[in-house]
């Protein structure tokens, strides 16, 4: 899993980026906002960006605003790193499109287990879009009956592929996931009533 790490300070960039990459992840370094937000608009981007708020460029919050409008980056998981603790800070980050906010000095154990909890959101989101996809493409393979068909003004039978006439329900099902139960209309009831009455009468 790729990992971007943008930060304009070169010590807690080295420090983050080594750890990170200590953690399994294949590490890209930015130092500036323009440069993160390049790497964040690849493709493929990464799946994780630990973003410093304030950097030369894009801050931080701005970052997250602008690839929030893309889609497809819907399951990039961005934690915010800050020296900015305020409540109103907080609201401010996490309202701008980070999933998480991580108060400077970054504490590494802490760092870890809040990279552990995107990992298991992005492999979750990843799962959710698989089987999505496995369903689109379900019901994109759900048979269905399309064009002219040629029936019998008569009987009603449909001519098939092979120029064979078939029983309407035996071409649906065929054709389709249909299924039929069979039953009388009350127009038909009462024409072969008729015809049993009239049978009835001459006998």
């Amino acid at each position: 899993m790729k990992a971007l790490i943008a930060d304009d300070d070169l010590v807690t960039a080295a420090a983050v980026s080594a750890n990170v990459a200590g953690w399994g992840f294949e590490v890209v370094v930015a130092h500036d906002g323009d440069e993160a937000l390049h790497h964040l608009l690849a493709d493929p981007p990464p799946a994780l960006a630990i973003i410093d708020w304030e950097m030369p460029g894009l801050d931080g919050p701005e970052i997250c605003r602008r690839i929030r409008r893309d889609q497809s980056r819907d399951g990039l998981y961005v934690l915010l790193l800050t020296g900015r603790s305020s409540p109103n800070d907080i609201v401010a980050g996490l309202e701008a499109g980070a999933d998480d906010y991580l108060v400077k000095p970054v504490n590494l154990s802490e760092l870890r287990a809040r990279v552990h909890v995107g990992v298991r959101v992005v492999t979750l989101q990843e799962r959710l879009a698989k089987k999505v996809a496995e369903l689109q493409a379900t019901l994109d393979n759900v048979r269905q009956l399309r064009g002219l068909l040629p029936i019998c003004s008569y009987c009603k039978r449909i001519r098939n592929d092979e120029n064979y006439w078939e029983r309407v329900e035996v071409y649906v099902t065929e054709h389709s996931d249909a299924k039929f139960t069979h039953g009388i209309c009350p127009t038909c009831l009462e024409a072969v009533q008729a015809e049993l009455a009239a049978d009835e009468g001459t006998q």
